[in-house]
């Protein structure tokens, strides 16, 4: 082998040594991770997105029920779902921020419902709207279960981004530190609403959207 190709492996060795010792491989891990994570948040947000039809339905068939209660969980179900949650939105504070926002305000609109609902006797002997509570309660510990998992690894990436010699290599390669939920968010979203309902929804046609 010539001098000039062992020359070349020693350098691509040493390259490889030094940005295995300065985090570059944590990083990829890290980041495979944090996207992961992200997933799963977002199908859990979808999985409450998908019941809230059914949801807005049941309450539809009680009398006299708050008309402003619904309109409420069903803008803000349309404003949640309006925000494009791409893996790029991740990488963008702002946008995560917005994301983060429309989510908090349906967790909100849906938690009034819950406690409207109590004052309509109908609805809280109504077995549909029971099972939807249930279906409800689960999802948002699934959310919950999925948030913290998230907010966990984006804390561990976001440490190596900032720690030395690891932010070296995230400054050579643009590794740049990630949003995260928010501690006040996230005390909003870990009690899910106590609540009894009461009747399946009929199939539901959609709500409105």
């Amino acid at each position: 082998m010539t001098l000039a190709r062992w020359a070349a492996r020693a350098a691509t060795l040493t390259l490889a040594t030094a940005l295995a010792g300065c985090g570059y491989n944590d990083f990829q891990r890290l980041d495979e991770q944090v996207t992961a994570g992200w997933s799963e948040v977002l199908n859990q947000y979808q999985r409450r997105a998908d019941l809230i039809p059914n949801i807005v339905n049941t309450v539809k068939g009680e009398a006299n029920f708050e008309q402003e209660t619904l309109t409420k969980v069903v803008q803000a179900r349309a404003r949640a779902t309006g925000i494009q949650a791409t893996p790029e939105l991740i990488n963008n504070p702002e946008a995560f921020a917005k994301f983060q926002a429309a989510q908090g305000e349906l967790t909100g609109a849906l938690s009034r419902l819950l406690v409207v609902s109590e004052n309509y006797p109908s609805l809280k002997a109504n077995q549909g709207f029971q099972d939807l509570r249930v279906q409800l309660e689960g999802t948002e510990n699934r959310i919950t279960v999925a948030r913290n998992r998230y907010i966990k690894t984006v804390a561990e990436y976001n440490v190596l981004a900032r720690s030395f010699p690891s932010n070296l290599t995230a400054m050579v390669f643009s590794y740049a530190v990630k949003p995260s939920f928010t501690v006040q968010n996230e005390a909003a979203i870990t009690a899910p609403p106590a609540v009894s309902f009461d009747k399946p929804a009929a199939p539901a046609a959609a709500a409105s959207k």
